[in-house]
C-alpha cells in the first residue's frame, strides 16, 4: 500500500483552518459579539446598526431629560421658597394692620419686610448650571434688578419667551415660565404688592388692603407654580418609556449580535486540540523519510 507523500498541503490547510477557527472563537468571547464585522452576519450586522442608532438617539435624550428634570426641580423648590417667603411677609402685614402697634414696632416689621423683599430679588434670580431659571428664553441675563426709583423696586430685564427642550422623538416640552409671568404680571406682580406693603406700614395708611393685595398676587404665583408640577410629571412618564426601550434595545443587540460564550469556549477548546494534532502531524511528516510510507 503507498501512502500519499504529499500530505502536507492538506496538513497546513487544516492547520490554517483550526488556527482561523480559534482566531474567531477567542473575538467573540473577548468582545462578548458574535458579529464584529458586517461579513459575520450581513443581516444581523444591518439591524445592529439601526439598533445603535436609536440607542444613541435615546441615549441623548434621557441625557436632555436628566438635565430637564435637575432644572424643573430646582424651578420647582425655588417657587416653593417664594410662597414661604411671601407667606411670611403676609404674617407680618397681618400683624401691622394692628392699631395698637407703635410706630417703632412697624418700623421693625418694614425691616424684616425689606429683607424679604431682598431675599425674593434672589430667589427670582436663580441659576441651574450657570443659567437664569426665570428669563424667559434670555438664561444668559439675571432677570431681575434693584431699581429704587420703580414702583416695585425691581426691572425685569429677561423676556416673556419659554424655552423648550426636544426629550423624544417629535416629543417637546416647554421647561419654565419667564418672570414677567410668575413674579411680575400686571395685577399680581409679587414685588410691586410687597413694596406697597412696605409703603402701606410706613404711612400707617392702607395696610388691610396692602395686605390682600399681597395675599391675591401670593395666590396667583401658587397657581401658576402647577406648570412645574406638570412638566415634572411629563418629563417622568417619558424618562420611564427612554429606559424602559433603552432595555429593550440592550436585549435586542444581545440577541442579534450577542456571543453563545459556552458554545464559544467548546469551539476554542476544538480549534486549539485540532491546532495541536495539526502541528504534531506536520512535525512528523519532518522527521519521516519517505520510505517510511513504503510497502
Amino acid at each position: 500500500m503507498r501512502v500519499n507523500p504529499n500530505s502536507m498541503p492538506d496538513l497546513m490547510a487544516a492547520l490554517n483552518q483550526s488556527e482561523l477557527e480559534e482566531q474567531q472563537a477567542s473575538l467573540e468571547i473577548s468582545s462578548g459579539l458574535s458579529v464584529n464585522e458586517p461579513s459575520d452576519n450581513p443581516t444581523a450586522a444591518a439591524l445592529l446598526v439601526e439598533n445603535n442608532d436609536q440607542a444613541t438617539f435615546n441615549a441623548g435624550y434621557l441625557q436632555s431629560l436628566s438635565t430637564v428634570q435637575g432644572q424643573l426641580s430646582t424651578a420647582s423648590s425655588t417657587l416653593n421658597n417664594v410662597e414661604s417667603s411671601l407667606q411670611q411677609a403676609l404674617t407680618l402685614g397681618v400683624e401691622g394692620a394692628n392699631g395698637t402697634l407703635s410706630s417703632s414696632d412697624r418700623s421693625a416689621i418694614v425691616d424684616q419686610l425689606q429683607g424679604i423683599q431682598t431675599q425674593l430679588v434672589s430667589l427670582a434670580n436663580t441659576t441651574y448650571e450657570g443659567n437664569y431659571l426665570f428669563s424667559g428664553t434670555n438664561t444668559s441675563v439675571a432677570p431681575y434688578v434693584v431699581d429704587n426709583a420703580s414702583p416695585s423696586g425691581v426691572d425685569y430685564v429677561g423676556n416673556g419667551d419659554v424655552n423648550k427642550v426636544s426629550i423624544g422623538n417629535g416629543y417637546k416640552i416647554a421647561v419654565n415660565l419667564p418672570g414677567s409671568r410668575l413674579f411680575s404680571a400686571t395685577g399680581n406682580n409679587v414685588f410691586l404688592a410687597v413694596n406697597q406693603l412696605i409703603q402701606a406700614l410706613q404711612s400707617n395708611t392702607g395696610i388691610p388692603a396692602a395686605v390682600n393685595t399681597l395675599s391675591t398676587a401670593n395666590s396667583y404665583l401658587s397657581a401658576q407654580s402647577a406648570f412645574y408640577g406638570n412638566a415634572m410629571e411629563q418629563a417622568q412618564s417619558e424618562s420611564t418609556y427612554l429606559n424602559a426601550a433603552k432595555l429593550q434595545l440592550a436585549q435586542q443587540q444581545t440577541a442579534l449580535g450577542g456571543a453563545d460564550m459556552a458554545a464559544e469556549a467548546t469551539d476554542l477548546s476544538q480549534a486549539q486540540t485540532d491546532s495541536q494534532a495539526a502541528l504534531a502531524a506536520i512535525a512528523k511528516m519532518s522527521q519521516d523519510n519517505l520510505f517510511n510510507y513504503l510497502t
